[in-house]
């Protein structure tokens, strides 16, 4: 597998680590094999080379410079839609900053990744909650796969929990906590911190942006939530469909009312099925001590999925990080990896 990377920030740094850590175990359990002739990034730099970059020294040029553009050899500058097109890649990894309410410009990359033949592995929410059914269709229709696991909980496995080993299970509500600068401002708040001092702690350990709006007014969890009622709910929703509020309203008075009677404070996206569709919202809900989400904190995710066969599955796990969500993309990998050579 030829890869070309798009963007070479926290997630497809992540990537590369687990390339170079996994090496021998990749090879000779899962007989991957993958060769990175392509990076493009506007800031970072771009460099292609036909017979594969050397991932140690990228990884050192990263430590030193933070940057590529002194790599020992290769073609230098193409931008991302030149390193699609004329690459030698077969899968593209997208990774970019993409806005949420466009998916750009991530979904015009992954567009045209998919109408030149080339597998695409992607981390980006927006291009999913805005056109899944859309690339699904240019995925088919080029005879490639479209993965995405990494848009929902990180490296935690929900996308494939489902689609894989739930097979013939229908889903027919979703609740979960799906943010983890959300739920870790709540959790340093029931602790005795101001949700000032909460969200100061975050940004310190690099938990939340400078702009946190997306987590903390619950817009994140409302594109995760969609993606999770389309994908894997048979759903049609946009983000307007979902009914959204942030944990910014919860004060501290709230949430000592709320220890003081057994009950926690968490930000739950939730989707359900009715007969009428689907239903989807983001609120900041007071759980009892039974409800096994109120027990999830930090930055810790958790999803509760209630089936027709099953009852409920909940699984749980972290919802960020460089090496999780490098994960994400190795995980993909390999499934495209591994249907290739059925």
């Amino acid at each position: 597998m030829k890869l070309a990377l798009i963007g070479l920030g926290t997630v497809n740094r992540g990537l590369l680590e687990l390339l170079l850590e996994k090496k021998d175990i990749l090879s000779k359990k899962y007989n991957f094999h993958p060769s990175i002739t392509a990076i493009s990034d506007p800031v970072i730099g771009s460099v292609f080379c036909k017979k594969g970059l050397n991932i140690e020294e990228i990884l050192s040029l990263l430590e030193k410079e933070n940057s590529i553009k002194s790599y020992s050899e290769g073609e230098k500058g193409w931008d991302s839609v030149k390193t699609i097109k004329e690459s030698n890649a077969d899968t593209i990894v997208e990774a970019i900053p993409t806005a949420l309410e466009t998916g750009e410009p991530a979904l015009s990359l992954l567009k045209t990744a998919l109408n030149n033949k080339k597998n695409v592995v992607t981390t980006n929410k927006g291009p999913i909650v805005l056109a899944y059914r859309e690339l699904t269709a240019l995925a088919e229709r080029n005879g490639v796969s479209l993965r995405f696991e990494g848009t929902v909980l990180s490296g935690t496995p929900v996308i494939s929990l489902v689609q894989s080993t739930l097979k013939g299970v229908e889903i027919k509500e979703v609740r979960g906590i799906m943010n983890g600068t959300a739920n870790y401002i709540l959790t340093k708040m029931e602790f005795g911190s101001s949700y000032e001092e909460a969200l100061k702690s975050a940004r310190k350990k690099g938990i939340a942006e400078e702009q946190p709006e997306a987590d903390i007014k619950g817009w994140d969890s409302a594109a995760k939530i969609v993606i999770i009622a389309n994908v894997l709910m048979g759903g049609n929703l946009k983000l307007n469909d979902v009914s959204i509020k942030g944990i910014d309203t919860v004060t501290e008075t709230d949430i000592i009312k709320a220890l003081q009677e057994r009950k926690h404070w968490k930000l739950i996206a939730a989707a359900k099925k009715t007969g009428d569709g689907i239903t989807a919202s983001v609120a900041p809900e007071i759980l009892s001590d039974q409800d096994t989400l109120s027990k999830v904190t930090g930055t810790i995710n958790a999803i509760n999925f209630t089936t027709d066969t099953l009852g409920n599955i909940m699984i749980s796990g972290p919802g960020a990080g460089k090496k999780e969500t490098g994960y994400a993309l190795l995980s993909d990998l390999l499934y495209i990896n591994g249907k290739r050579k059925v």
